[in-house]
């Protein structure tokens, strides 16, 4: 068996991570420049194109948890592992109609607790918010954990290190940029990854031999190439509802909605989904190789970087680096731009109780990104030893339970906010307590499930009818304030509700 040891030195290591490091954070701040006022920082001005829109959905999207976590899914669940883990890209494909209608419904709009707060109500936005936040954490630590895990095992620099330096180059960069910032580097971002991906494929499959690989699994892990793998299945379809829900009631994927100009968002979120669709599968076959060619695996979310790294040597090596780091890159930036427009607008300048001006906003941005930089790198650092799919998939039950009040709020008049509320919070506790009793392969199936059948009972024993117009109402504005003083309190004299 060949032994799971650094194949990067780690002086190569930490140059690498100070040359890309500061490679983004100089284009983060050049980008940026563009952020003159809040709409910019948060929604890119509301003019993002095709080719943008595409980059920043396809960036985002191509996670480390797909160049990690669908190769542990295939070492651990075989064939089905690898297309389960695929099937998160039905999820872009349905959001790219979704998107248009957010556009067109909420051509003011910043992020998606704003629509449920305006579409059912306080009684759902709380869970809404609640979930939105927990989930945004947890992905922001996974993105953490896979760093770390990344440079210690490509190069032995320490897991610390390694969490340290890319949790603070995003958070630096996205805090002089925005939404500016994160769409310019996800662009740049995209490329490096879909190119170097390629590359890495090419390689591997050109040093391995797949009825090799075919023939060690039918001999020792026939289970892994078994269409009835019960685990496997399920998991297949737990992954695709969990893709679903995140992309559904993610502010990461609604303020992109909100970025870009009307009738881009379905194209570029379509292409998006086409691009990203076979990059889990190539991924997922470097978990089926590593058993058949005999590499140690140590940490099974590492299996994916570790096996293409050792089959290419140090070229392979420093290519998988480039690619996971972009990837890293690009979830960490938009989590942290998305989640602090959620702070910033649905808890703080609600508490304030006023519309508060763009200098204040501003400012609680930033504080928010340091924040929750800040909170990720704890939790990450005590969590060394945790698994991605563990972390990650918590929220599954509870993004899974978001599902059905999304859809029927955008698209019918019927569902009240008493349904939304109980389908999300039945929904989360059926799903968590699946999650905790089963395993983590069932419990988005399960909160789902139960949320749908909430959800429809809801809707049917208390029916709603609610007008669509107010969704496209311009939200109240502070007053014109003098320069030396950005605080003071909103006159009466906000945009009429009817007007937009």
């Amino acid at each position: 068996m060949i032994a799971a040891s650094p194949i990067l030195s780690p002086t190569a290591g930490y140059t690498m991570l100070a040359i890309f490091g500061l490679l983004w954070i100089f284009l983060g701040i050049w980008w940026g420049r563009r952020a003159k006022n809040y709409d910019g920082f948060s929604v890119a001005g509301r003019n993002v194109g095709l080719a943008l829109g595409t980059a920043t959905a396809v960036a985002t999207w191509i996670t480390s948890n797909t160049t990690m976590l669908a190769p542990e899914f295939a070492l651990k669940l075989g064939v089905w592992g690898a297309l389960g883990y695929a099937t998160a890209s039905f999820g872009l494909f349905a959001f790219a109609p979704m998107s248009g209608r957010i556009r067109q419904l909420m051509p003011h709009g910043y992020t998606a607790v704003e629509f449920i707060r305006r579409r059912y109500g306080m009684v759902a936005t709380i869970p809404f918010l609640s979930i939105s936040l927990f989930y945004a954490v947890i992905w922001l630590i996974t993105m953490g954990m896979a760093g770390g895990k990344l440079l210690e095992v490509l190069a032995g620099i320490p897991y610390e290190v390694g969490i340290t330096v890319v949790l603070l180059v995003c958070v630096i960069y996205t805090l002089f940029g925005g939404m500016y910032a994160v769409i310019g580097t996800d662009f740049i971002q995209s490329l490096i990854i879909l190119i170097g991906l390629v590359v890495v494929a090419i390689a591997v499959l050109s040093q391995v031999d797949i009825t090799q690989v075919h023939g060690k699994l039918t001999a020792d892990r026939p289970m892994l190439l078994s269409v009835l793998f019960p685990a496997a299945l399920m998991a297949l379809f737990n992954n695709m509802l969990f893709g679903f829900g995140e992309i559904f009631h993610s502010n990461v994927w609604w303020s992109r909605a909100f970025s870009m100009r009307e009738g881009v968002g379905p194209k570029a979120y379509a292409l998006g989904g086409l691009l990203w669709l076979p990059i889990p599968i190539v991924a997922g076959f470097l978990g089926l190789a590593a058993p058949a060619l005999g590499i140690g695996i140590s940490q099974p979310d590492t299996v994916g970087p570790l096996v293409a790294a050792t089959l290419l040597g140090t070229g392979g090596a420093l290519l998988v680096f480039v690619v996971v780091f972009c990837s890293l890159a690009s979830s960490i930036d938009s989590l942290l731009a998305a989640t602090s427009d959620l702070l910033v607008n649905d808890i703080l300048e609600p508490l304030a109780g006023r519309p508060v001006g763009e200098r204040r906003k501003r400012s609680w941005s930033s504080l928010s990104i340091v924040g929750l930089g800040a909170l990720a790198w704890v939790v990450a650092f005590r969590n060394q030893g945790g698994s991605l799919a563990g972390v990650l998939f918590l929220a599954g039950p509870m993004v899974g339970s978001c599902i059905w009040p999304i859809v029927g709020g955008l698209y019918y008049r019927r569902p009240g906010p008493l349904a939304a509320a109980m389908a999300m919070l039945l929904g989360s506790v059926a799903g968590l307590l699946a999650y905790h009793y089963i395993g983590w392969f069932v419990g988005s199936l399960v909160g789902a499930t139960v949320s749908g059948i909430v959800f429809a009972a809801g809707c049917w024993l208390a029916p709603y009818d609610f007008e669509f117009a107010r969704l496209s109402e311009r939200p109240a504005e502070p007053s014109s304030e003098p320069p030396a003083e950005d605080f003071a309190p909103a006159s009466a004299s906000a945009t009429p509700s009817g007007e937009h």
